[in-house]
């Protein structure tokens, strides 16, 4: 059977239950991912004088072929994204800024040294992201930022995010799409600290000073986001789930959920409908930890489809700003982006095509049986017909089939770096 016949039954599968597929995939066409470039080459950056990778962060691996420069970075991204159906974002770190060979410090970075990233993406249709890098940097060895004892090391970080938020104004203004400026610091002790409430009170000082500094809504949103713990930080993180959390309640800032950033027995998906009563947005990084905040390549596991469904069930998609954030340099990189950019798409999909509204009536009514029922069945429902057509759809290779093209593009590009 063809592709189109194939997903005719399917959706006359689900016209059952009152889905109307043709819809779904109308509807999925206009949901954004942030894709985010650190994968392309192991969250090294383009510093003229590059620094180690730190703050907590580890990139395990040695597979050929990563970026080595922000024009091959470009290519890889676009060669991912015709492996990936629907019009998405790209999210960048400061350590991607372009400064034609010149040392520039972070503090001193301004929206010219994104000037090409922005010519892309308008050549692209992308929106971008932001984010201040405030790890792998001298300034940042001893695993403080924001939250430093020494006032000269907090204004550094300060002023790199007030500039990372002008950044990101420039990127919604020049792309007719707001930029997300998120933040998020390293900071913490590797062992019991015997003072908590300093370093917060330092880091709350610091936000304050950030965001006293005013940008247009119209074009940057302003995010926070928390971690339990890091390698050096694991006893004490200073901007802890509980810390942002408040901090973005009362101050009207976006509080970013990262996947990877709770204790092994919490989920993010079992927070969503809660922030979203009191949030207008959401922002997520969705990733995979392994044990701890490994950041592996997103699969479409229980977790990435109850994300799903909780966005989805709620009415969210305009609501919650979907971001991916892992990276594995084991794999081919562009490989990694189009696997987990595609399972994050696909778990959207199967959202989608749940009677949800049908689903809820059975939980108020008690009818907890059919609820359990209809909710197992519908795993193995032909859900996967409907994504074969909307790749096609959207132009984009079918089942596995992208693999052909990855593997062909590392022996013409990546191999021969």
């Amino acid at each position: 059977m063809t592709i189109k016949e194939n997903f005719e039954l399917a959706k006359q599968a689900y016209a059952k239950w009152g889905v109307d597929v043709e819809e779904v995939v109308e509807k999925l066409k206009n949901v954004p991912i942030s894709i985010h470039c650190w994968q392309g080459d192991d969250v090294a950056g383009f510093e003229v004088n590059q620094n180690e990778l730190s703050g907590g962060i580890d990139v395990t691996g040695n597979y050929p072929g990563k970026a080595t420069n922000a024009e091959e970075l470009r290519s890889d991204l676009e060669k991912a994204l015709s492996l990936i159906p629907g019009k998405h974002r790209v999210n960048l770190h400061a350590i991607y800024a372009e400064t034609n060979g010149e040392v520039v410090e972070r503090d001193q970075l301004e929206p010219k040294h994104f000037e090409n990233w922005v010519k892309w993406a308008k050549e692209n249709g992308l929106g971008l992201d932001y984010n201040p890098t405030l790890f792998s940097h001298p300034k940042a060895d001893d695993g403080l930022t924001l939250s430093h004892p020494n006032e000269e090391i907090r204004e550094f970080w300060i002023n790199h995010c007030i500039g990372s938020r002008k950044i990101g104004e420039y990127f919604g203004r020049e792309l007719g799409t707001p930029a997300l400026t998120n933040i998020w610091i390293p900071d913490g002790y590797k062992d019991i600290p015997s003072d908590r409430l300093t370093p917060r009170k330092r880091l709350k000082e610091s936000l304050d000073k950030i965001f006293a500094v005013e940008t247009d809504e119209r074009y940057n949103l302003d995010a926070v986001e928390s971690k339990v713990f890091g390698i050096g930080s694991e006893s004490y993180v200073v901007g802890s789930h509980e810390f942002y959390l408040n901090y973005a309640m009362k101050n009207d800032k976006l509080c970013l959920l990262d996947t990877g950033h709770y204790h092994p027995t919490e989920t993010v998906s079992n927070k969503i409908s809660s922030m979203l009563l009191f949030s207008e947005k959401l922002a997520l990084h969705v990733s995979r930890p392994v044990r701890w905040d490994s950041d592996h390549v997103v699969i479409l596991d229980d977790e990435l489809k109850e994300i799903a469904l909780e966005i989805v069930r709620n009415d969210a998609l305009n609501r919650v700003i979907i971001g991916l954030d892992f990276f594995d340099a084991s794999i081919n990189r562009v490989a990694a982006w189009t696997i987990g950019t595609r399972n994050m798409i696909k778990a959207l999909l199967y959202a989608m095509l749940v009677p949800n509204e049908y689903l809820k009536q059975l939980q108020e009514e008690g009818n907890f049986t059919e609820r359990l029922a209809l909710m197992e069945e519908f795993k193995t429902y032909p859900f996967g017909a409907i994504w074969d057509y909307y790749c096609e759809k959207m132009g984009v290779p079918v089942r596995e089939s992208w693999l052909e093209e990855v593997k062909a593009y590392e022996q013409e590009v990546l191999l021969k770096r």
